[in-house]
């Protein structure tokens, strides 16, 4: 199946890549990727107690989660930002 494709303003093709996964045991939670998102796709929330580690840093006592996926632009933003590449991103497929 063929992958959504949009045209850049200067008519260029460019094919979106949409947030598919967000690995929690990396993420230091940093709020970068939250601070850069335009449409509102993640939250910032505590760590479960089993996720924390007795050297974390109280800034790292957060992880970020994918609140709405479905609201994703395919920007890429987040990923980007993020100093430790907790983001998968991929193609979707055009919706029949």
């Amino acid at each position: 199946m063929d992958a959504y494709t949009a045209l850049t303003r200067g008519g260029a093709a460019w094919t979106p890549q949409f947030v598919v996964e967000l690995n929690a045991k990396t993420c230091i939670g940093c709020g970068r990727c939250y601070k850069v998102c335009p449409r509102d796709v993640l939250s910032l929330e505590d760590r479960d107690e089993d996720d924390i580690d007795e050297d974390m840093d109280e800034d790292q006592m957060s992880v970020m989660t994918i609140k709405n996926a479905m609201d994703c632009i395919g920007c890429g933003a987040c990923g980007r930002v993020c100093p430790k590449n907790c983001y998968t991103h991929a193609a979707m497929p055009v919706a029949t």
